[in-house]
């Protein structure tokens, strides 16, 4: 049995929990908020009677000695919560972004190399069976190299509480997604970027619900990234729209099913070269899926197992320093270098 303490008891634990829930082998011992009325309406909610609840960390990791924190705070609480469960030994799962500043996250991920404990990030994103696919149909080379990958991300949430005070908030809490799947599946390392953020007069925001990004991958790779959560009106899915330029052909996904691919054919037509359909073959068995329920079940092996999990902290920094360099873009107005992160 993996004795866990959740930490951060607001609107996103309930995804956390119910996918514990479905788990054997995994016990939820704590919860612990700054609010402990609403962590108690959280045990009540998940029938989790008898846990220890509290509004210190350390007070509930001394008591219940747990092997695992599953940390479901605000970014800006991310790294105290990180060395509190590295300090009491510890493995760690966290919400993403990893860190709220690339200060922050290279504290989180060296705190856990010297801890030695397993540190991941919810990357729920790429579990999605389409992502797998493409990440696959890509490195089978039918289609030749990616040379550009567009995604579009275009909705209107309200969800009101803090992301709508927050600076930088597109970027910051949900362009991470996006900027992490395009990583993943085009096999690109992040050199540089060039942004520009902007508040529509309808915002609903403090600042920065819409920006537009231009990245550069890598081997020749640029991807391009726009977005806003002021967009009433055609919404895209919570995935983004994408396309993706290669040597031979592309491909197309809607974000929801639609996921289609052309291949250069012989012949042209006119000024064109002539292209035909190509088949994307249906998700590998080995594919690994299920969002929140398949990172926690690999976190869960990877402590057992004494592996890294795929979304492992010290690759998943590389990610993040997209969103980082994005974000310095958008307020100098300049290009800005992405050093390289990680091993």
């Amino acid at each position: 049995m993996m004795n866990v303490v959740l930490v951060g008891c607001g609107a996103m634990s309930r995804q956390w929990l119910d996918a514990a829930r479905q788990i054997d082998g995994l016990a939820i011992v704590g919860l612990v908020d700054l609010d402990a009325e609403r962590a108690k309406a959280r045990a009540h909610e998940y029938d989790l009677a008898g846990i220890v609840i509290g509004t210190s960390l350390d007070a509930v990791l001394d008591q219940t000695r747990p092997d695992a924190v599953f940390d479901v705070v605000v970014p800006a609480a991310r790294r105290a919560v990180a060395l509190s469960a590295f300090a009491h030994n510890c493995h760690l799962l966290t919400e993403k972004p990893l860190a709220d500043s690339p200060e922050n996250a290279r504290a989180i991920v060296e705190a856990a190399r010297q801890a030695g404990r397993i540190h991941a990030v919810v990357q729920n994103r790429r579990y999605v069976a389409n992502v797998r696919r493409i990440r696959r149909f890509l490195d089978s080379g039918a289609i030749g190299n990616p040379t550009s990958i567009h995604a579009d991300f275009f909705v209107a949430p309200h969800f009101g509480g803090f992301r709508e005070e927050m600076a930088h908030v597109l970027l910051l809490d949900m362009a991470i997604h996006t900027f992490d799947a395009a990583r993943y599946m085009a096999g690109g390392e992040p050199a540089g970027v060039y942004c520009q953020e902007w508040e529509p007069a309808n915002s609903w925001y403090r600042q920065g619900s819409s920006a537009s990004a231009v990245f550069d991958l890598g081997g020749g790779k640029v991807f391009t990234y726009a977005g806003s959560w002021c967009a009433d009106g055609f919404r895209t899915s919570w995935e983004g729209s994408w396309r993706i330029v290669a040597e031979r052909g592309s491909l197309i996904w809607d974000g929801h099913d639609l996921l289609t691919a052309e291949v250069v054919a012989t012949g042209r037509d006119g000024l064109f070269a002539k292209t035909q359909p190509i088949d994307v073959p249906p998700l590998d068995p080995a594919d690994r899926v299920g969002g929140h329920l398949g990172i926690i079940r690999d976190f869960m092996h990877a402590i057992e197992t004494g592996t890294e999990p795929e979304t492992h902290g010290a690759d998943n920094i590389k990610s993040l320093a997209m969103v980082f360099g994005a974000i310095e873009s958008a307020e100098t107005g300049r290009r800005v270098a992405i050093a390289r992160e990680g091993p």
